[in-house]
Protein backbone atom coordinates (compact mmCIF):
# COMPACT_ATOMS: atom_id res chain seq x y z
CA UNK A 1 0.00 0.00 0.00
CA UNK A 2 1.56 3.13 -1.23
CA UNK A 3 2.69 5.91 1.86
CA UNK A 4 0.09 7.99 0.96
CA UNK A 5 -2.54 6.01 1.44
CA UNK A 6 -1.45 4.78 4.75
CA UNK A 7 -1.34 8.18 5.59
CA UNK A 8 -4.80 8.99 4.73
CA UNK A 9 -6.46 6.20 6.45
CA UNK A 10 -4.66 7.46 9.99
CA UNK A 11 -5.92 10.96 9.69
CA UNK A 12 -9.69 9.70 9.00
CA UNK A 13 -8.88 7.19 11.84
CA UNK A 14 -7.35 10.17 13.91
CA UNK A 15 -10.57 11.80 13.30
CA UNK A 16 -13.36 9.46 14.00
CA UNK A 17 -11.39 9.28 17.34
CA UNK A 18 -11.44 12.42 18.35
CA UNK A 19 -15.18 13.92 17.96
CA UNK A 20 -15.21 17.38 17.82
CA UNK A 21 -16.94 19.78 20.06
CA UNK A 22 -19.13 21.82 17.18
CA UNK A 23 -22.17 22.10 17.38
CA UNK A 24 -25.73 22.39 19.90
CA UNK A 25 -24.70 22.18 23.19
CA UNK A 26 -27.54 22.60 26.62
CA UNK A 27 -26.63 23.84 30.11
CA UNK A 28 -27.62 21.22 33.16
CA UNK A 29 -31.13 23.04 33.44
CA UNK A 30 -31.48 23.34 29.53
CA UNK A 31 -32.14 26.94 30.36
CA UNK A 32 -29.38 28.09 27.90
CA UNK A 33 -28.21 26.34 24.77
CA UNK A 34 -25.15 27.30 22.99
CA UNK A 35 -23.67 26.83 19.18
CA UNK A 36 -20.36 25.89 19.17
CA UNK A 37 -18.59 26.36 15.76
CA UNK A 38 -15.83 28.34 14.10
CA UNK A 39 -14.73 31.69 14.18
CA UNK A 40 -11.74 31.98 12.29
CA UNK A 41 -9.05 29.14 13.28
CA UNK A 42 -10.71 28.97 15.89
CA UNK A 43 -14.08 27.97 17.97
CA UNK A 44 -16.35 30.36 20.01
CA UNK A 45 -19.76 30.07 21.18
CA UNK A 46 -23.20 31.56 20.55
CA UNK A 47 -26.59 31.57 22.64
CA UNK A 48 -28.88 30.31 20.53
CA UNK A 49 -31.92 29.84 22.82
CA UNK A 50 -32.32 30.97 26.26
CA UNK A 51 -35.23 30.78 29.51
CA UNK A 52 -36.93 34.05 30.41
CA UNK A 53 -34.85 33.60 33.80
CA UNK A 54 -31.53 33.12 32.38
CA UNK A 55 -32.38 36.06 30.27
CA UNK A 56 -33.13 38.00 33.45
CA UNK A 57 -29.93 37.02 34.85
CA UNK A 58 -27.92 38.20 32.23
CA UNK A 59 -28.81 41.83 32.43
CA UNK A 60 -26.46 42.23 34.62
CA UNK A 61 -23.70 41.84 32.42
CA UNK A 62 -25.44 41.95 28.56
CA UNK A 63 -28.25 44.00 27.21
CA UNK A 64 -28.99 40.40 25.14
CA UNK A 65 -28.22 36.87 26.33
CA UNK A 66 -29.39 35.41 22.94
CA UNK A 67 -26.90 36.32 19.86
CA UNK A 68 -24.12 36.72 22.19
CA UNK A 69 -21.02 35.09 22.22
CA UNK A 70 -20.17 34.14 25.61
CA UNK A 71 -17.77 31.74 24.65
CA UNK A 72 -14.48 32.53 22.77
CA UNK A 73 -10.30 31.86 21.86
CA UNK A 74 -11.59 28.06 22.20
CA UNK A 75 -8.62 26.24 20.85
CA UNK A 76 -7.36 22.34 21.48
CA UNK A 77 -4.88 21.91 23.59
CA UNK A 78 -4.87 17.64 23.94
CA UNK A 79 -7.10 15.10 22.68
CA UNK A 80 -10.45 15.58 23.85
CA UNK A 81 -9.72 18.78 25.66
CA UNK A 82 -9.96 22.48 24.97
CA UNK A 83 -9.48 25.78 26.48
CA UNK A 84 -10.67 29.54 25.58
CA UNK A 85 -12.67 32.34 27.41
CA UNK A 86 -15.77 32.45 28.44
CA UNK A 87 -18.14 35.65 29.71
CA UNK A 88 -19.98 34.57 32.40
CA UNK A 89 -22.65 37.95 32.75
CA UNK A 90 -24.69 37.47 35.66
CA UNK A 91 -21.19 37.42 37.33
CA UNK A 92 -19.75 40.08 34.77
CA UNK A 93 -16.56 38.32 34.62
CA UNK A 94 -14.29 36.61 32.09
CA UNK A 95 -13.12 32.77 32.91
CA UNK A 96 -10.70 30.61 31.28
CA UNK A 97 -12.58 28.03 29.96
CA UNK A 98 -11.75 24.36 30.30
CA UNK A 99 -13.32 21.94 28.18
CA UNK A 100 -13.82 18.05 27.76
CA UNK A 101 -15.68 16.03 25.89
CA UNK A 102 -16.43 12.98 27.97
CA UNK A 103 -18.15 11.37 25.34
CA UNK A 104 -20.09 12.46 21.65
CA UNK A 105 -22.98 13.72 23.96
CA UNK A 106 -21.72 15.18 26.75
CA UNK A 107 -19.33 17.98 27.72
CA UNK A 108 -17.69 18.83 30.73
CA UNK A 109 -17.16 22.59 31.22
CA UNK A 110 -15.02 24.04 34.41
CA UNK A 111 -14.27 27.80 34.52
CA UNK A 112 -12.32 29.26 37.03
CA UNK A 113 -11.59 33.21 38.28
CA UNK A 114 -8.91 34.71 40.32
CA UNK A 115 -6.64 31.85 40.13
CA UNK A 116 -8.25 28.51 41.32
CA UNK A 117 -10.05 30.28 44.19
CA UNK A 118 -13.76 30.47 42.37
CA UNK A 119 -14.09 27.53 40.06
CA UNK A 120 -17.55 26.12 38.80
CA UNK A 121 -18.19 23.12 36.47
CA UNK A 122 -21.01 22.23 34.31
CA UNK A 123 -21.92 18.94 32.26
CA UNK A 124 -23.37 20.36 28.77
CA UNK A 125 -25.76 17.61 26.77
CA UNK A 126 -25.09 17.70 23.01
CA UNK A 127 -28.44 18.58 21.75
Amino acid sequence: MPAMVVAYLFALAAQAAAPGIEGRWANPKRSVVMVIAPCGAQLCGTVEEASDKAKADARKGTAQLVGSQLLTEVRPVASGRWQGKLFVPDKRMRVTAKLQLTDAGQLKVSGCALGKSLCKTQVWTRQ
